[in-house]
């Protein structure tokens, strides 16, 4: 894969914006279940992670992922994830078993219990968390063998 050279400016940060079958219910879950402020523009934020939640138009508007194609050209031996990614949240290792019962107190949907497995030289650990219209929001985290 080729690298453009030309370089006109930076990108800032990258915000997520996720249609919603109701906005209100959705609000409150990113607020009470995640532990995110709420704007009256509809950004749900806590620390680095943003995301701007929409009133979609039509409920067949609310398109969480489906699961990718799996690949055999990856670095290691990995050849995708199991499950549609929506959100992929870089978390410290030692961070990631107290937010998943933080989420689980508040009422969350852990639809992927926490589970490591290996890259090459590093370990990693993912959790999904799934919010009201099935988006699937990974926490993970990695470290060095």
């Amino acid at each position: 894969m080729e690298v453009n050279q030309l370089k006109c400016g930076k990108l800032g940060q990258t915000i997520q914006v996720r249609l919603v079958s109701n906005l209100t219910k959705s609000q409150e879950y990113y607020r009470d279940v995640l532990g995110c402020e709420i704007d009256d523009w509809g950004h749900a934020k806590r620390d680095g992670m943003t995301i701007i939640l929409q009133q979609s138009e039509f409920p067949e508007d609310v398109r969480p992922n489906a699961a990718s194609k799996k690949r055999s050209d990856y670095p290691t031996d990995w050849q995708g994830p199991e499950f549609g990614w929506d959100t992929f949240i870089h978390v410290s290792w030692d961070d990631l078993d107290s937010l998943v019962e933080e989420v689980r107190e508040n009422g969350g949907n852990i639809a992927v219990e926490p589970f490591t497995g290996t890259h090459g030289e590093w370990e990693f650990k993912n959790t999904c968390i799934q919010d009201p219209d099935g988006y699937n929001i990974v926490l993970g985290s990695m470290r060095k063998i």
